[in-house]
């Protein structure tokens, strides 16, 4: 009994880690494309100056 709570909560652990990498992945995707849109103002800004 003890053997099969403990492998169910390594699943659960295990689902919780994947989740949250795919959770970081897309936060890194939105975080990248702010950036290139603040690049590319700044690169307008200063075609302007």
């Amino acid at each position: 009994m003890k053997r099969a709570i403990l492998i169910m909560m390594l699943i659960l652990s295990s689902a919780g880690a994947l989740s949250a990498c795919n959770t970081m992945a897309g936060v890194g995707k939105d975080v990248e494309k702010v950036g290139d849109k603040i690049e590319d103002k700044a690169e307008d800004c200063k075609d302007d100056c």
